[in-house]
Formats: structure tokens, C-alpha cells, sequence
């Protein structure tokens, strides 16, 4: 079963579209009462940030014009992983807008080995599921990388 709650994500997608495409993830998005000044608007509804889904924001995102909007909302780390795909479409950060919550996992770049750690509920710390380091999390968030960047919390110790 698709992740996109409709046949085709691009169906009713006219080739050229410049208009709002809002984009909702999990049971907490909602763009329905986005205001898009009257813009043309295309909606999509997906369960979550999967290859599936994120593949077909791509074909959507790839269907449009220049100036279309972007619209996203729902659990950070889907929204994140969603504007890193709008990012590699080539849409500029005052074309995306981000309507996140902070409930659910956040994902976490280990720079010491290059891997990533989902990381469930509050906390600053987290262990590397590559390298087993202990990482500190920061706030600062990757477009790129669509995860928060980690370093070694106890570098000075270990010198």
C-alpha cells in the first residue's frame, strides 16, 4: 500500500503548476488551514517521510514551475527529510514553508563515522548506533543530511 493517500500523487497535477503544493505527514499534519492567498493549491497527504513518499514529493516538485510554494507539516523528522528533497529540486529555503511539531523521533549525524541514530523523545545525549560514541546533540539541523548534528560529548575527557 502507498504511503500517498491518493492514487497518484500528481494526479490532478497540471504539468506547470504554480500555485501552494501543501504536503501533510502522519496523524498530526494538517495544511488545511494554511491560507495561500489564493494561490492554486494542490494537496497531499502521506503517512510518513518513507522512499516512497519522499519519491513522490519529488515527482510532484518536479511537475511544477518556478514559484511554486511549499507547504509542510507534521513530525519534524518528516518535514525535514521532505524540505531536504524539495532542496535537491532546487526550491530555495523562503519557498518552503515548515509546520512541524516536535513529537516524535529526531534524527541524529554521527561526523566520526557518517551514520545516522533516531533518537526518541527529549533528551541531549544520545549513543551512536555506528561507532558507539556518545554523542551531544545540538540544535543546529542539516538540510543536506535532513538530521541534527551530533559531536562526541566527552572529546576534551578523552585528550
Amino acid at each position: 500500500m502507498s504511503s500517498v493517500s491518493m492514487p497518484s500523487a500528481t494526479a490532478g497535477l497540471e504539468p506547470g503548476f504554480r500555485g501552494v503544493i501543501c504536503a501533510s505527514f502522519g496523524p498530526t499534519g494538517d495544511t488545511a488551514g494554511h491560507d495561500t492567498g489564493g494561490q492554486p493549491r494542490h494537496d497531499l497527504r502521506f503517512e510518513s517521510a518513507t522512499p516512497e513518499s519522499l519519491a513522490a514529493l519529488r515527482s510532484v516538485l518536479g511537475n511544477s514551475h518556478v514559484g511554486v510554494r511549499l507547504v509542510l507539516a507534521g513530525p519534524a523528522a518528516d518535514i525535514r527529510a521532505a524540505a531536504a528533497v524539495a532542496a535537491d529540486c532546487g526550491l530555495l529555503d523562503s519557498e518552503v514553508t515548515l509546520l512541524g511539531n516536535e513529537v516524535g523521533a529526531r534524527v541524529i549525524y554521527c561526523p566520526h563515522c557518517h551514520t545516522t541514530t533516531i533518537m526518541q523523545g527529549a533528551g541531549s545525549e544520545v549513543e551512536c548506533q555506528g561507532c558507539a560514541i556518545t554523542l551531544a546533540v545540538t540544535d543546529h539541523f542539516s538540510r543536506r543530511m535532513s538530521a541534527y548534528l551530533g559531536y562526541s560529548a566527552y572529546a576534551e575527557e578523552a585528550s
